[in-house]
Formats: C-alpha cells, structure tokens, sequence
C-alpha cells in the first residue's frame, strides 16, 4: 500500500462543534494506518484548540490537550493562522511583546503563522481533509 500525504483543516471550536475532535480522530485513523500529516492547520474558531487558557468540565474531553498530546507524540506540525488567533485573543510570547500584552496563551506543540502554510501543505499533500465550519 502507497503512504499517502495528508494536509488537514480544522475550522470548528473545540466545544461548538464536532468538527475539531472529528479532525483528531481522522488524524488518529491516517497514522494508524501508516499515512504521514503534513500538516494540521487550525483557521478561524479552530484556533481555540490551541488556548491554553480553557478548562472543560471534567467529564468532557479537554480536546485541546488531546491535540497538544497527539501532535507532540507524532511530532506532527500543527499551525494556527496568526489572523485568527489575534481575532481571538491566541498569543505566543513572541506576539505578546510585539502586541504588548501581559501575558501569553499558545499551547505548547502549535505554532502561530500565517495562510501561507495552508497554501504550502495544500500543494504538497496528497488529499486536503477540513472538518467544521
């Protein structure tokens, strides 16, 4: 069997909509399967996977942490679009100091840049999968 090249999408907010922890689940199955992610891109309520500020009751799945656990096992690189995640109040240190802010909330294992790493792993991957809207 051909490995294939997954890029993935994630639009939906972790707790206002399945598609976030669908996407985590799909990303599970493409590794278990010996597929390789290219890349995880987190684009408009999406980004809130990567707060490290959120605290979900706990008989809810913290899916932010499950993302941060998976990406960081599978050293997968997984990306929030800096215009979404300034909207909503996402910063890591580096934003902080420019945007002078007191403090930052990025989730270790993301990285903030821009729709141009979208546009890459588009061109590069063999299937784009996006989950929520």
């Amino acid at each position: 069997m051909t490995s294939l090249k997954f890029a993935i999408v994630v639009y939906g907010a972790p707790y206002s909509s399945e598609g976030c922890l669908s996407a985590l689940q799909f990303a599970e199955a493409v590794i278990a399967e010996g597929h390789d992610i290219l890349r995880v891109f987190f684009y408009h309520d999406g980004v809130y996977a990567a707060n490290s500020l959120t605290n979900p009751p706990q008989d809810e799945p913290d899916i932010g942490t499950l993302w941060q656990e998976f990406g960081l096992e599978y050293d997968l690189d997984m990306v929030v679009c800096i215009a979404s995640c300034l909207r909503r109040g996402i910063i890591d240190a580096k934003e902080a100091t420019r945007h002078e802010k007191s403090s930052a909330n990025l989730r270790p294992g993301f990285t903030i840049s821009g729709l141009g790493q979208l546009v890459e792993a588009s061109l590069n991957a063999d299937r784009v999968v996006t989950f929520g809207h």
